[in-house]
């Protein structure tokens, strides 16, 4: 098979990682800060053909009264509604200056353009919790801004929907109103809801409140993780959620975090990239075909290179990945698909 020219990442905390004080724009062994040993720098997704991603912007809520608390940039206490925005727009103004530098180039809303044409990595900024969006009405301000992708948490609970680290002795949270008004300006703004890290309860909600497309940008199939129902699981996607992601035309982003690929990984050992490929096929068998799963690799975020699986030691070994499922059958559309097409088809180009 040609090698693909290009792939395309769903799920990348470039502006986060930039705030822990990495410097982007180095290659990997000179790049400093958090989450060592370093995968993700713009001249490293250069160097691995990723030419396409979505960006985050991450926010953490933390608990102000906790000695040991988060306190970078991307941190707030929690229920700190202008801290919140502050923490968002930080990152936001960050791709907005990458941009205006010419380093990267902004992916517009699902379905309305293709991307302007030209050098550089093409970014869709995805808000990973819409903490930083004070109120509903506010949406206006991000989506204007660039942003076509929210989920509506992180892991932990926002003032709009439950994560799925929701306290196992807490009532399980779903949408607040205040999600459930978001929701449908979210949908008149053709913005695209991210499930993933949102509690099963909030997912299902949401799921009912619109018809619209979704994503899950970086999960995996929670029936291989080792307990379908139970509550410790609810980062990954049930059956059912991945059914209902392909029916309404969706791609589930595979996370290539080795905790999130096999119940057997413990402390300090990885996953195989047969792991990836069980999870890759059993989205593939519940959503009836191969054009509803890709690659959202979260690489780098919140944990280094080493927590990737055995063989992937960086963004360049993901070719691997396509050597694992060729050796399963998958045919060079099929490959090219994973790798960048199925996404930018999504997207509507």
């Amino acid at each position: 098979m040609p090698t693909p020219a290009r792939w395309f990442d769903a799920h990348l905390d470039l502006a986060y990682l930039a705030e822990t004080g990495r410097d982007m724009h180095a290659p990997p062994a000179d790049a400093r800060g958090r989450h060592q040993p370093v995968a993700v720098t713009l001249p490293a997704m250069a160097e691995a053909g990723v030419t396409h991603c979505l960006g985050t912007i991450f926010t953490e809520p933390v608990d102000p009264n906790d000695p040991e608390r988060e306190t970078a940039a991307f941190a707030y206490a929690d229920g700190d509604v202008l801290g919140a925005w502050k923490a968002g727009m930080r990152q936001l103004k960050l791709y907005q200056a990458w941009r205006d530098a010419g380093i990267i180039r902004l992916m517009p809303t699902r379905g309305t353009r293709a991307p302007e044409a030209g050098p550089g990595l093409c970014v869709g900024i995805l808000m990973e919790g819409a903490d930083p969006i004070e109120t509903p009405e506010q949406l206006d301000e991000w989506a204007d801004a660039g942003v076509v992708a929210i989920g509506l948490t992180w892991a932990r609970r926002s003032r709009y929907a439950g994560g799925n680290a929701t306290p196992m002795n807490d009532p399980q949270i779903g949408l607040s109103p205040l999600g459930r008004e978001l929701i449908p300006r979210i949908d008149a703004r053709g913005i695209v809801h991210d499930l993933s890290h949102l509690s099963q309860r909030a997912t299902d909600e949401l799921l009912g409140l619109t018809d619209a497309v979704v994503i899950a940008s970086h999960s995996n199939a929670r029936s291989l993780m080792g307990g379908r129902d139970d509550p410790k699981t609810q980062r990954h996607l049930a059956d059912e959620t991945i059914r209902e992601i392909a029916r309404r035309g969706g791609i589930v982003g595979i996370n290539l975090l080795s905790d999130f690929l096999s119940p057997a990984v413990k402390r300090g050992d990885r996953a195989k990239i047969g792991d990836i490929v069980a999870h890759i096929e059993r989205v593939c068998e519940l959503a009836g075909s191969r054009r509803h799963v890709a690659l959202g690799s979260d690489a780098d975020g919140g944990f280094g290179a080493d927590r990737l699986p055995e063989g992937i030691n960086g963004l360049s070994d993901l070719l691997r990945i396509l050597d694992a499922l060729r050796a399963v059958g998958w045919s060079d559309a099929d490959l090219e698909g994973f790798a960048w097409r199925d996404w930018a088809g999504f997207w509507g180009w």
